[in-house]
């Protein structure tokens, strides 16, 4: 079993818990990422790609427009990504159904059997830490993280829908 980490010192405003918790964001955020780097680098993508699948597979038949939302990028970047993904037959454009303006994007089969592989490297890393932590530890991991969201930023997490 894993050591139990350092508990928060009651004293949890303090500069060094701050930059504790920041710290543990990005080596955190890095090393679950790093869990389908190897994967992505066979297939010749990039983590761009790879948030774009993600989301996408949460929510098929997303507009364009919402995903740049969800990514927090530029049209522009959105743009190269996507074409690639769809070059590579990953992601298909479909006009939307009352406004044809509109962009709606869906993961073909092969783009979801690859988010699928993605998902499961995620999957281990997040079970395997999850189950270390306890629900207690899980909940609290859960709120610092949404409290952390702009109220735009939340309310497009929350609309990706709770699939428990």
């Amino acid at each position: 079993m894993a050591s139990q980490p350092p508990s928060a010192s009651p004293l949890f405003l303090r500069e060094a818990e701050i930059r504790r918790g920041i710290e543990l964001l990005f080596f955190g955020h890095g090393e679950l990422m790093a869990s389908a780097d190897a994967l992505l680098e066979e297939k010749g993508l990039g983590r761009a790609h790879h948030r774009a699948l993600y989301f996408i597979a949460r929510k098929p038949g997303l507009p364009v427009g919402d995903l740049i939302a969800l990514l927090g990028i530029t049209k522009q970047s959105l743009g190269r990504v996507l074409r690639e993904l769809e070059q590579r037959e990953l992601v298909e454009r479909k006009p939307g159904r009352e406004d044809r303006r509109q962009v709606l994007l869906k993961l073909t089969a092969s783009g979801t059997a690859l988010e699928a592989k993605l998902f499961e490297a995620l999957r281990e890393k997040m079970v395997a830490a999850y189950s270390d932590a306890g629900s207690a530890a899980i909940s609290g991991f859960w709120t610092v993280l949404e409290k952390l969201l702009s109220a735009d930023r939340a309310a497009l997490a929350g609309e990706l829908g709770d699939k428990r």
